[in-house]
């Protein structure tokens, strides 16, 4: 009798149990995404009840602006030059006004008094800064006027025991609180990227927006007045044509966002990043109209005090971030970006002597520590401990890059005795292997990986002498270059510049590298021959 009754009890629990996740499952139904439906369907508002001639009519009105990024451009420059200037990290700060009221970065203000703080680093970035300004005027105002001045700290004197503080780069912008946008020195679709400023000597990522009502930067007056939107909601959660691209990402960008685009196939810079993916990757100065290159790096356990651990030094990153930037190309290197992805750059990595391409060894690496997420937007490179070769790791899609950085190797085989001509070669070394990710190779370039001038280098000078570039394996340890070409030398010479496909490192490549593949020039000396001279010879490229 108690058997059968604690039977129905249970039965009666289960069964309350079920009723009330069937309630909830429906009540969840309704109440997301039956309104994520109703919000991509959203049809402009009527704005007959709306002020049309106002500006901020809900909200205080203010400018705020906010600066990303300060990269100064000229550790390049520095360490091509002999010495160890390349060391001395500049000092500097930054001056804004906002109409007429100024703030200057290095003067921390707290109860004490006034603390002196500058940047010391060739790059600001996660050191983000933000000022504000009320508007001056009560009633309405239309505009603000912005300027955001770089001013550097030099040593001067004899000895240098004094310091000048020298204004370098200048930025002065108009603000229309009509639109939320900004022209001047900076403006929409200019040819360094909205937001983004190439200065002579720095290089800045900032944005200027106000204050908002609804929070999603489009101001009340062209809610209103162009988009038809209603100025208090959130239309960086709203998605009305149902393209997959919110409205608030739309209307900057000047697409239209009552019209439906395909922005899953839309790639207006032809950088390989489709709109889709240059909307995941906004937070990391993504923008569908600049160039942009993502390369994530990880780095190999060392072996002891001789053997250090293997990373991307600094130094060799801003080499290769400056040699694009001088082509309007912006490079983002994650090697250990703070609010990255799990297996995101930077990673420590397992100790392995070698890697070969043949072994496909890469592809451990590949699967376990590249992010999913990020393949088709990301190149994956790994510095290890001894290692040159782009290779595919999935299909035939050349997004996978290795890069030895060892003292015996920059030593013996790139012929780097200093510290500074090791971070000259490490980056020419990466350039050259990201180089086949644009699709460069010796199959359409015959400078490319070409060792024959082992046999006979008065006749391969002759040939490809001219084209002086990392990707010629002549000249890729040549600390006076570490560029690619633009072909401008003359005959043999090739414009890696110009030839350039930044979508290449996404596509099944039309040659297939199997492990019986050979260098041009292999044919004349014999492989065997040719792996004793390389071995030899400190800026030749070795196989594999």
């Amino acid at each position: 009798m108690y058997l059968r009754y604690k039977q129905k009890l249970i039965m009666g629990v289960t069964l309350l149990v079920v009723a009330c996740l069937v309630v909830s499952s429906i009540y969840v139904y309704y109440e997301f995404f039956s309104k994520e439906d109703e919000e991509v369907e959203q049809e402009p508002v009527d704005v007959s009840e709306y002020d049309l001639d106002a500006i901020s009519p809900y909200t205080n009105q203010g400018v705020i602006l906010e600066i990303y990024r300060i990269r100064h451009r000229g550790l390049l420059d520095t360490t091509m030059k002999r010495g160890n200037a390349w060391k001395t990290k500049p000092s500097f700060y930054f001056i804004t006004n906002i109409d007429d009221q100024e703030y200057i970065s290095k003067d921390v203000w707290s109860r004490k008094g006034v603390t002196e703080t500058l940047f010391n680093t060739w790059d600001t970035i996660f050191q983000e800064n933000k000022i504000q300004r009320d508007a001056t005027d009560k009633e309405v105002q239309e505009t603000s006027e912005i300027t955001l001045t770089i001013m550097e700290r030099k040593s001067i004197g004899i000895l240098g025991l004094r310091s000048q503080d020298n204004e370098m780069d200048s930025i002065s912008l108009t603000y229309d609180y009509r639109t939320g946008r900004w022209d001047g020195y900076d403006s929409f679709n200019d040819s360094d990227g909205y937001g983004h400023y190439l200065g002579d000597t720095f290089e800045i990522w900032f944005n200027v927006y106000q204050v908002d009502y609804d929070l999603d930067g489009i101001p009340y007056w062209t809610e209103v007045n162009i988009l038809k939107t209603n100025p208090k909601i959130d239309d960086s959660r709203l998605d009305p044509d149902g393209d997959g691209i919110p409205t608030t990402w739309e209307w900057k960008w000047e697409y239209e966002p009552h019209v439906y685009d395909n922005h899953s196939t839309l790639d207006p810079d032809k950088d390989g990043l489709e709109n889709t993916e240059e909307y995941f990757m906004e937070k990391w100065f993504a923008n569908p109209f600049s160039q942009d290159i993502y390369i994530e790096a990880d780095a190999m356990k060392g072996e002891g005090f001789l053997h250090p651990d293997h990373y991307l030094w600094e130094e060799s990153k801003q080499i290769i971030i400056e040699r694009f930037a001088q082509h309007g190309i912006n490079m983002y290197i994650d090697d250990g970006w703070p609010d990255g992805p799990v297996n995101g750059g930077g990673e420590l990595l397992t100790h392995y002597d070698r890697i070969s391409q043949n072994s496909g060894m890469m592809l451990q690496f590949y699967r376990h520590h590249f992010p999913e997420e990020r393949k088709g937007i990301f190149r994956y490179l790994l510095i290890c401990h001894s290692a040159g070769f782009c290779h595919p790791s999935e299909f035939n899609v050349y997004d996978t890059m290795a890069v030895g950085n060892s003292y015996e190797r920059n030593i013996l085989n790139r012929g780097a005795f200093t510290p500074r001509a090791m971070r000259l070669v490490l980056a020419s070394s990466i350039m050259h292997e990201l180089g086949h990710t644009f699709g460069i190779g010796p199959w359409n370039v015959p400078g490319n990986d070409n060792i024959s001038f082992i046999e006979d280098e008065e006749k391969y000078l002759e040939e490809h002498g001219n084209y002086k570039s990392v990707m010629n394996y002549y000249y890729v340890y040549d600390k006076t270059i570490v560029d690619y070409s633009d072909g401008s030398n003359g005959q043999g010479d090739f414009d890696d510049w110009g030839f350039f496909d930044l979508t290449f490192f996404q596509q099944n490549a039309k040659v297939f590298e199997d492990p019986g593949f050979e260098l041009p020039g292999v044919e004349e000396i014999g492989l065997v021959k040719a792996m004793i001279l390389q071995s030899k010879m400190r800026h030749i490229f070795p196989l594999g």
